[in-house]
C-alpha cells in the first residue's frame, strides 16, 4: 500500500512539475529525491533487495511524466512492459537516509528500449540497475522501436548505442517467445 502511495505522490508531483516548468529532455538523465521510508527495509535494517525495483519503478514514473511521453503513450494506448531487469548492489541504504534515483535512456535494439537506474547518494553511486522494456498496445501487440522513436523523437546528436554486453545479456535473459513446458532440471 505504501509504494501504491508514493507512486501517487511522485506522479502528482511530475504532473505539477510538467505543468509548470514544460517538459523536459526524454533523453536526460532525471533526478529523483527520495528517503528511505521503515516499509522499504527488511529484517537486516537496510531497504530490501527486491524494494530497489519499485523506487526504480518511481524513476521511470518520473521521467515518463515530466518528459510528456507519458501523455503520448497514453494517448496511443501504449504501457511499457519490464522484460529483463539485474542489479548490482555496493552499499546498502538505510533508514531516513536521502538519495537520489537517476534514470536516464541507454538507447535501443531491434526490439527493445535499455534504461539505467542508479541509488546515488551525495555523488556516490549504491545501486545500479539495467531494465530492458518493451511496450505493448492495448489493443494487442507490441509497439516496434520505430513506432517508439517517432511517437518521442529520436535525437540524432546523441549516442543511443547500447553496449554490446547489455545487448547480449537481454538475449541471454530472454525467456522463449512460444509455450513451451519448463525444462525438468530441478529433481
Amino acid at each position: 500500500m505504501h509504494m501504491i502511495l508514493r507512486t501517487m505522490l511522485v506522479l502528482w508531483r511530475a504532473r505539477r512539475g510538467l505543468r509548470r516548468r514544460g517538459a523536459v529532455d526524454p533523453y536526460a538523465v532525471s533526478h529523483l529525491k527520495l528517503r528511505v521510508l521503515p516499509t522499504d527495509l527488511d529484517i537486516l535494517k537496510h531497504v530490501n533487495n527486491g524494494v530497489y525495483f519499485s523506487l526504480f519503478d518511481l524513476g521511470r514514473f518520473d521521467l515518463l511524466m515530466r518528459s510528456g511521453m507519458w501523455n503520448t503513450f497514453t494517448e496511443r494506448g501504449w504501457y511499457p512492459v519490464v522484460a529483463s531487469e539485474t542489479i548490482t548492489f555496493r552499499k546498502s541504504l538505510t533508514l531516513w537516509q536521502r538519495f537520489t534515483v537517476e534514470t536516464r535512456i541507454l538507447g535501443f535494439d531491434d526490439r527493445s528500449f535499455y534504461l539505467e537506474h542508479r541509488a546515488v547518494v551525495r555523488g556516490e553511486v549504491y545501486t545500479q540497475a539495467f531494465i530492458r522494456a518493451r511496450f505493448l498496445k492495448k489493443s494487442g501487440g507490441t509497439v516496434s522501436v520505430d513506432e517508439l522513436l517517432d511517437a518521442i523523437g529520436h535525437d540524432h546528436e546523441r549516442d543511443l548505442t547500447v553496449p554490446d554486453w547489455l545487448v547480449q545479456w537481454g538475449k541471454d535473459a530472454a525467456l522463449p517467445s512460444t509455450r513451451q513446458p519448463a525444462p525438468s532440471v530441478w529433481n
